[in-house]
């Protein structure tokens, strides 16, 4: 779908997600992304012709077991370290170019689906794609992902060859390097190599590069069960889709006609993304044989190398102490200021990328999707999954599928707004209230206020009936129905997308420890029913007394905001007569609309300031709790940051709906707060109009507010950090990490203001959806005009008896919905009659000023209109949900039987390598298990 505008900035920082130490308010480690690599095209006679190498391939592996460190050491010891990495570096190469001329000695088009030599499957049910490839015109290569484009990148060790993976920032000044040693030793003994170099445009500031080895890259990966490629995919269809095959080549020209839209992409410029369709596994060190290796460099890739190097990070020691682990840890306390992965290289360069192609995956991102004039394209989301990662690519995908989404229903409410200007003038209630000019309202304020005209609120009721006609009410049906075909039709994009990204069982997977939630249990442990090992256990007791804790800080959060909005009613009947008594005759004249817009202010101020508050609670009140894994702390964290800011931005929308002017009293006997100040009644031409003004202000100033903090503000730091370090040096060239390190830096907690966890957003998606129905029949039926409108038209108008073609059956609505007071009663010197919005009896009736017939039909119509809406809104999402399955039928087929394709060419591997094995020791070889 097309860009959201705030990705643009966001793609220049996200990369480079400086974790510093003014951004840092707990202790939590950002949940890293999947597998973000397209597996090689390669068939599976490459795979077989890898396993008879294995032998060599482990033979490397063992020698390669002592990590060696880079920091500190001697010139005998470098030079050592490097002969050493020569050697193994020459040996794989050997194997691997062994391996790339076997595998084009058999002359295999990289298109070709092969299968296992002892499958018992019908071959008959694999077919070779959906849609054949069109390989006729050769393609631009993207960079590849190899040493040589690391190196002129220059994210290389000082060797020339180790490649850097993440990066540490310390201040020479600091005096804690104590703990940056000792944390430092321990990421050595853990397999991790360090170089240390000082940066150019700062003497005080040093990095520390960090690279991974193979050999720890496999133990680690097998270790958080990464999935990764072994065999090329198959597509499976089934007998009954044969027939179809004329649709489905019209539905493929079709496709191929709208391939010419120019929101489309240019597929010639990704041409490798095109090639990730493979079948993965967990990766295991003992069925390496298994997995689809041509160069240990590319196997795993950027986003899962920082993946595995973060983990790493996170769970290492910098003291003796049980607690003392992790590196946020370490930034909070100062001894670094920032870690980060680095960037593949700069995102512009002075050549086009039309004659030259691009540099990097960064360059083409930002050619291709972060550019002003790419808004209206397709975003590149199998790109953005390989540069980010899956969590930040599934986002975006959200994001874009949610302004797709929002294109119908825009339209639909342009629509019901014109409607609204073509028939504004020719309204009944307005045309009255333009020309009551002998119809005066009574006082609104105790002191200051005078009598008013009706017609002084012409303006006011037109502007109401903008958002108060017959069209609102359909509207208000459509945007329910909208909330339940977007959130169903996500479901089967995500379905999708998990699949095509191979997450299909991304959350069925056992998630590793907490940092944190090991340190506070790790002298309590149970066996874990999953993988029958011990670990550390949270007891009942305990758990129960952190969520009390818990929810008692949210409940006292949550009166915070009611407090607030209580203060700003304060503030409304105070200054209510201040204004109606103001020397400036604008202001004086308008003193009710003066008055809503200075509490919208100050409510906005209050909303921010609070904003602010929640965050730092949240995660104060989350960390109490000490979740187990990551994703319960995530989901715990966007529960209680949905409930706060739910709460504070609709306090104030849901006390002027349904509470401004509801419980006011009539002349002459008016309810007053502690006995002083008297409530405020709505506009004489209604309530909407104040609903509508706190509304749009708030969301006005709310979106220029973070507009400005998520373009304006990055910017502004950007530029300034470049023009400091221009103004520190003359000629000297930046690396790519000092670059890195210079811009801003990534939110601690990622996309959580955005986009959380799905485990946790469906459940607030559908109650949003629910809550939505409840708001809109309840804003309709009691907040706007429609219900005695529609009373009157039936029931009290001169429709009521009998009905004529061309009779306007509103005539006379206005007069019959403002009620009579004796002026005389109020003691101002004033004779005759003023009116008031309500159903009262005259003063004249044998019951004065109580409620009239008209008023108990117009309640027993709003509820009966609530409960008649929500029930047939929520029938009909009810039916579409279930019309709408979550996963399409075919993709549900397509994934059962690749699970069975699976466990065979897993069974078939194996075996063939055990007999491998045999044919080496000279035993017999069975087709069978032994």
């Amino acid at each position: 779908m097309v860009h959201h505008s705030g990705s643009i900035q966001s793609f220049k920082q996200q990369k480079g997600m400086n974790i510093s130490k003014s951004e840092i308010a707990k202790e939590t480690s950002l949940k890293p992304s999947r597998r973000s690599l397209p597996c090689l095209a390669q068939s599976y006679a490459c795979s077989k012709s890898l396993s008879q190498s294995t032998s060599l391939f482990r033979s490397v592996e063992s020698e390669s077991q002592a990590p060696t460190s880079v920091t500190s050491v001697s010139a005998d010891k470098a030079e050592q370290v490097n002969i050493e990495e020569d050697r193994k570096d020459f040996v794989l190469k050997c194997s691997f170019a062994d391996l790339s001329d076997f595998c084009l000695a058999l002359g295999k088009d990289k298109d070709y689906t092969d299968e296992s030599e002892h499958a018992n499957y019908d071959r008959s049910l694999l077919i070779k794609d959906f849609v054949p490839k069109d390989n006729s015109e050769p393609k631009r290569r993207l960079p590849k992902n190899d040493m040589n484009y690391i190196a002129s990148s220059g994210l290389l060790f000082k060797d020339g060859k180790k490649r850097i993976d993440y990066i540490l920032v310390y201040r020479k000044s600091n005096i804690q390097y104590d703990k940056r040693n000792t944390f430092e030793k321990n990421l050595r003994a853990e397999g991790l190599m360090l170089e240390k170099e000082p940066a150019v445009a700062n003497a005080d500031i040093m990095f520390i590069k960090i690279h991974i080895p193979w050999d720890t890259l496999c133990k680690y990966a097998e270790r958080l069960n990464i999935r990764m490629p072994f065999r090329k995919k198959s597509y499976y269809t089934d007998g009954r889709n044969k027939p179809m095959g004329s649709v489905h080549n019209y539905f493929r020209r079709l496709k191929k006609w709208m391939s010419q839209n120019p929101m489309v992409l240019d597929k010639s410029a990704f041409p490798e993304l095109e090639e990730s369709d493979c079948y993965t596994g967990p990766f295991s060190r003992a069925r390496i044989h298994h997995f689809i290796i041509n160069n240990k460099d590319t196997f795993f890739s950027n986003a899962t190398r920082s993946r595995i190097v973060y983990h790493m990070l996170q769970h290492t020691k910098y003291e003796n102490g049980i607690s003392k682990v992790g590196i946020c840890k370490l930034i909070n306390n100062g001894s670094y200021i920032a870690a980060f992965p680095p960037h593949e290289g700069a995102y512009k360069s002075s050549q086009p990328i039309k004659t030259h192609g691009p540099q990097n995956n960064r360059h083409l991102l930002y050619e291709r999707w972060a550019r002003w004039g790419m808004w209206y394209k397709h975003q590149p989301l199998d790109l953005i999954r390989l540069y980010f990662g899956e969590k930040i690519g599934l986002y975006f995908a959200w994001l874009g599928w949610y302004t797709g989404m929002l294109i119908p229903a825009a339209l639909v409410g342009l629509c019901v707004f014109f409607y609204g200007i073509f028939t504004m003038n020719a309204s009944q209630v307005s045309q009255e209230i333009c020309k009551a000019t002998e119809v005066f309202m009574c006082p609104l304020c105790d002191k200051n206020c005078s009598l008013q005209r009706l017609n002084d609120s012409c303006i006011y009721a037109k502007v109401t009936y903008l958002f108060d006609n017959g069209g609102t009410v359909f509207f208000a049906i459509f945007m329910a129905i909208w909330a339940t075909v977007f959130l169903e039709f996500w479901k089967r994009r995500r379905s999708t997308l998990t699949y095509t990204w191979d997450l299909i069982e991304w959350e069925e997977e056992e998630e590793t420890l907490r940092p944190q939630f090991e340190a506070k249990y790790y002298k309590m442990e149970r066996v874990n029913p999953i993988s029958g090992k011990p670990e550390p256990h949270q007891p009942s007791s305990d758990k129960v007394s952190r969520l009390l804790v818990s929810i008692s800080g949210i409940f006292f959060m949550i009166s915070l905001v009611i407090t607030a909005v209580f203060a700003v009613v304060v503030y409304r009947l105070v200054v209510m007569e201040q204004f109606a008594s103001f020397k400036w005759n604008f202001i004086k004249q308008h003193w009710q609309f003066a008055t809503s817009a200075a509490a919208v202010c100050i409510n906005f101020v209050i909303i921010m300031a609070l904003n602010l508050a929640y965050e730092k609670i949240a995660y104060l009140l989350t960390n109490l709790e000490y979740p187990r894994t990551e994703s319960e702390w995530e989901n715990s964290f966007a529960l209680k940051m949905f409930l706060f800011q739910f709460v504070n931005l609709n306090s104030s929308i849901f006390y002027i709906a349904f509470f401004l002017g509801r419980f006011v009293g009539h002349p002459g006997n008016y309810n007053k707060l502690f006995n002083r100040w008297r409530l405020e009644e709505c506009h004489p031409s209604g309530c909407l109009i104040d609903l509508c003004l706190q509304m749009g202000v708030i969301m006005f100033l709310k979106q220029i507010w973070n507009n400005f903090m998520e373009l304006g503000y990055p910017l502004i730091q950007n530029w300034w950090s470049r023009h400091k370090i221009k103004r520190g040096i003359h000629d000297a060239s930046i690396p790519q990490w000092e670059n890195d390190w210079n811009l801003q830096p990534m939110n601690i907690h990622g996309l959580m203001d955005e986009y959380l966890e799905m485990g946790i957003w469906y459940g607030i998606l559908e109650g949003i959806g629910i809550l939505a129905v409840i708001t809109n029949a309840f804003v309709i039926a009691i907040t706007s005009d429609y219900i005695p409108r529609f009373v009157y038209e039936y029931k009290y108008g001169p429709c009521a008896s009998h009905f004529e073609y061309g009779e306007n059956c509103l005539k006379g609505y206005v007069n019959n919905s403002l009620s009579f007071f004796d002026l005389s009663e109020l003691g101002i010197g004033k004779s005759g009659y003023c009116r008031y919005r309500d159903y009262r009896g005259p003063p004249w009736s044998s019951r004065p000023y109580e409620f009239t017939l008209q008023y108990w039909h117009i309640l027993a119509a709003r509820l009966a209109f609530i409960i008649v809406f929500e029930h047939l809104v929520f029938g009909i999402k009810s039916f579409i949900a279930y019309l709408i399955p979550d996963v399409p039928k075919n993709l549900y087929d397509r994934i059962r039987r690749e699970k069975y394709l699976v466990q065979e060419m897993m069974y078939e591997a194996e075996l063939e390598h055990l007999q491998q094995q045999r044919r080496k020791s000279g035993h017999p070889v069975h087709h069978e298990w032994p």
